[in-house]
């Protein structure tokens, strides 16, 4: 995050933490096309070609300020001179270039001009009925290559980048595999147009030598193999016949991610992967499911100060996308909500209420209008209720909107997860005190104002029957209006009307959830692990209209 790049970050001490990026193992290829060689490259129609691309002069505008520019960031304000590469990919200059033909074989031959220089290798590659005693039909395919030294793949006129990416086609590291994904499911006859900018580095101490592909391959995998100890996990338990209209009681957990210090407030991002924090790491993570890839997608993400060490979780916490596609994050030890703007500097949305600095806000959910209603309990501040840092006398659920942030209600003494019904005519907020951590297991329910407020506070559900120490964490709602809450010993299922259906259990007690994929797997961040379910009716995904 732009904001983050010029923190000092003093490690007194470093706890051995997920992995900057890790891919998940698939097991074993059933089959490998090499395509440095002809008899690969027959096998899958595919042709190499080569051109060289240069930096040319190019006119821009600087950064604003401008009337649609105030921050600014955009390319309004007066012109200027800089540089650009050609051919462009995706031009009709990219199309007319100067290709050549290469043979598989020739691959290695050193091209370019040495010191700044960069590359182009394309091929199309048409995929087979059968490769040897293997057939297409229904396999996951991807595409790998190692170039000298930097490179970039472009797939179909895509390239899948997006903030904090760190492979499937973005340049990921010096001489590094690349490994795409094409498809999940393959059908005979499936055309990939495949674009291969390598670039000569490092950028900063040019070498005298030149760009080669070193090797590239077709990898087959007959499905996406699961490790044993992470397929069919858990138990769904039974209370209600009406649990068999929410999730199916054969409905197992998979786990596809694990590691993690403590993991917390996921969301599905409309490009198509999942976000969670990490509040004890002061990290945000980013898993692909089409590569089955965790890495790093933002970092320093709650807290930056010097007493760092003195908090156990200075991070992140929940997380939204909001109508515009831009991601909202509750920050623990900033004690704030803020947005990203993608392209600019962070944004606070809410720091304090009636100038007194909020706690810890915690989790956060999306009106249609464009609402933000979030709670705000002390659980992120050192020593919670007891922290002299504390201002506000309460924990609070809040509303930011049109700029400004209104307090709801300070029923709940220690408010959690938070959630909409469908219709939103309902907020759901889970509380949990640890003042008196046996008696606030309560699930609240509120009214929804016309206006946005709330009245008719009443307690929805209680789970004080439990004798567990666990608390009561987030919620999320299907679109029939059935509430999934992370509560004493799993997920606790229930009915619109407050009737306890079942619970999903797992080994890990989750701490919160979001949809994703097509909308009906769950989601469950819980303590190391990442996991998820697939549920009957599903919930509903952001769909923003992007700027």
């Amino acid at each position: 995050m732009k904001y983050q790049l010029a923190t000092l970050f003093l490690a007194l001490s470093c706890p051995l933490l997920a992995q900057e990026i890790r891919e998940l193992a698939w097991g074993n290829p059933v089959a490998v096309v090499d395509l440095r060689t002809a008899a690969g490259c027959g096998l899958v129609g595919a042709q190499w070609t080569t051109c060289n691309a240069q930096i040319t002069p190019a006119p821009l505008r600087a950064p604003g300020p401008s009337p649609t520019d105030p921050l600014p960031i955009y390319p309004t304000g007066r012109l200027i001179g800089t540089f650009a590469l050609e051919p462009r990919y995706g031009t009709p200059a990219f199309e007319r270039a100067s290709w050549q033909a290469v043979a598989a074989a020739d691959l290695e031959t050193r091209r370019g001009a040495g010191l700044l220089s960069h590359v182009w290798y394309r091929l199309r590659v048409t995929l087979p009925t059968t490769l040897g005693t293997v057939g297409m039909a229904g396999a996951r395919v991807l595409f790998e290559v190692v170039a000298d030294d930097y490179s970039e793949v472009w797939v179909n006129g895509q390239l899948r980048k997006s903030f904090g990416a760190r492979a499937n086609g973005v340049i990921g590291g010096y001489n590094a595999r690349q490994r795409v994904w094409l498809t999940d499911y393959a059908k005979p006859g499936d055309t990939f147009d495949l674009a291969i900018l390598v670039t000569n580095g490092p950028l900063a101490d040019l070498p005298d030598n030149y760009v080669w592909i070193r090797s590239a391959t077709l990898d087959v995998y007959a499905k996406p193999p699961v490790p044993d100890a992470w397929a069919n996990l858990g138990q769904v338990i039974q209370v209600q016949n009406e649990l068999t209209s929410v999730v199916e009681p054969t409905a197992r957990l998979q786990k596809v991610a694990d590691g993690f210090q403590f993991i917390e407030g996921p969301v599905w991002h409309p490009d198509g992967y999942l976000l969670f924090s990490d509040p004890n790491a002061n990290v945000i993570y980013r898993y692909d499911p089409t590569m089955g890839n965790v890495s790093v997608y933002m970092t320093k993400t709650g807290y930056t100060g010097i007493d760092i060490g003195t908090y156990h979780q200075p991070g992140s916490n929940g997380l939204a996308i909001d109508l515009s596609g831009h991601l909202l994050v509750c920050q623990h030890g900033n004690r704030r909500i803020i947005r990203d703007e993608i392209k600019g500097p962070m944004t606070v949305l809410s720091n304090n209420y009636a100038g007194k600095k909020l706690n810890s806000p915690n989790d956060l959910v999306v009106k249609s209008n464009g609402a933000i209603y979030f709670t705000d309990p002390p659980y992120g501040l050192p020593n919670a209720y007891a922290d002299p840092r504390k201002e506000t006398p309460y924990a609070g659920v809040y509303r930011i909107y049109n700029d400004h942030t209104d307090l709801l209600t300070t029923d709940p003494g220690g408010p959690n997860g938070i959630a909409f019904s469908p219709d939103e005519n309902y907020l759901y907020v889970s509380n949990w005190d640890i003042r008196d951590i046996h008696n606030t297991k309560t699930l609240w329910r509120y009214a929804v104002k016309p206006d946005g407020t709330l009245t008719d506070g009443k307690v929805f559900f209680d789970m004080n029957q439990t004798d567990d120490d666990e608390a009561l964490d987030g919620i999320k709602v299907d679109v029939k209006g059935y509430l999934f809450v992370s509560g004493p010993g799993g997920v606790w299922v229930i009915s619109p009307e407050g009737m306890y259906l079942g619970k999903i259990i797992g080994p890990e007690r989750p701490a919160n959830m979001a949809w994703g994929d097509d909308g009906k797997t769950l989601y469950l961040t819980a303590h190391t692990g990442l996991y998820k379910i697939r549920t009957i009716n599903g919930g509903k995904l952001a769909q923003p209209a992007r700027n």
